[in-house]
């Protein structure tokens, strides 16, 4: 028992009578205190005492895309983490092309009497697909709060990143670095976050060429690494220096086309991710990319979510989360596309 007072205490980073004062039970240690050597038992394998096992307040759906992104992942590790602070359980429903659908989630989730919905960039994000999913939920009085997708008229609170700023910010971090032709790799315009990232690329680009055709300066294609590496082959093929990317994955695609011509990064091309997903920074090059908050929007929409759960009512504007620009490796001063072009065949 010393070793393993001894080991949690390191663990957990405190003393062997604090740990001891936890498990069993004492008072006179902080909530935080407390939650760190819990979570030293559970990285340690230790089961915790059955005085330590708190009752659920409740069940909560938690329905996110497909997990091969990973921001839906690091987002569904923020809302369980701030789900379990506030003592429910998380019910995690993930989705795949050909697997179980979303109606068919909410369906399982009402079948085992959840307290309430958290939908993580799902229907209500598709222009294309309609909200009554949503209403009906709503008039069975079931609390939901909608992530990264607003949906007017729905009768629910809604967290987002700010995808205008999110634009903003690399457009302007590109233009600092004096590249004239940017352009967008973006995923299909039925998606909110991808209809409002391409109307701020429209509109910083106009503010610089009044006249210029958006068109010649955009690729839609999908949020994926071969989505990413056609849009940027498409780019870069038509004289663009730099790329704004409407996903990490689509990033490293990009320069994956990038390599397959001969270009270096950002030697030669300049490539600009959106997530900053875990384990991004250790790319190569590191990837220059705009932070989706995750952490904080993750607290947001559990909070609004227990809100309405205890029967207090949140307001139905759309709380937007400000992104953050990191910039790493990938992105660098431009250099004329005649010389890119004369380097990458000397090269070969």
């Amino acid at each position: 028992m010393r070793t393993r007072l001894k080991d949690l205490a390191e663990q957990a980073g405190v003393s062997t009578a604090t740990v001891s004062r936890v498990l069993n039970g004492k008072a006179g240690v902080s909530s935080q205190t407390r939650k760190s050597v819990l979570a030293a038992l559970d990285v340690l394998g230790y089961d915790r005492p059955e005085k330590l096992r708190t009752r659920s307040e409740g069940l909560v759906g938690l329905i996110v895309p497909e997990l091969t992104n990973p921001v839906f992942p690091a987002l569904a590790q923020s809302i369980e983490n701030s789900l379990a602070e506030r003592g429910f359980t998380p019910l995690l429903c993930t989705q795949s092309p050909g697997g179980t659908t979303e109606d068919e989630y909410v369906e399982m989730l009402i079948e085992h009497g959840v307290d309430g919905i958290v939908f993580v960039s799902g229907r209500h994000a598709d222009t294309s697909a309609s909200d009554d999913r949503y209403q009906r939920l709503r008039s069975r009085g079931l609390p939901i709060v909608l992530v990264n997708g607003f949906a007017e008229g729905v009768d629910a609170p809604a967290v987002s990143v700010d995808d205008t700023v999110a634009v903003e910010l690399a457009w302007r971090h590109l233009v600092s670095l004096g590249h004239e032709r940017i352009g967008l790799a973006i995923g299909p315009d039925r998606y909110i976050p991808a209809r409002r990232k391409l109307a701020a690329f429209t509109a910083a680009l106009r503010r610089r060429d009044p006249g210029a055709d958006v068109a010649e300066h955009v690729v839609t294609t999908l949020f994926t690494v071969e989505g990413g590496q056609a849009a940027g082959g498409e780019l870069i093929d038509s004289g663009h220096t730099a790329i704004i990317c409407a996903s990490d994955l689509m990033a490293l695609g990009a320069i994956r086309a990038a390599r397959s011509r001969g270009l270096a990064v950002p030697e030669d091309v300049s490539v600009v991710g959106f997530d900053d997903s875990p384990l991004i920074a250790f790319t190569d090059p590191p990837l220059s990319t705009v932070r989706q908050p995750v952490t904080g929007m993750g607290e947001a929409a559990v909070s609004a979510l227990v809100s309405e759960i205890s029967g207090t009512r949140v307001p139905r504007t759309e709380l937007l989360f400000h992104p953050e620009l990191i910039v790493r490796g990938s992105t660098g001063v431009a250099r004329p596309y005649a010389e890119r072009r004369s380097g990458a065949v000397s090269s070969a």
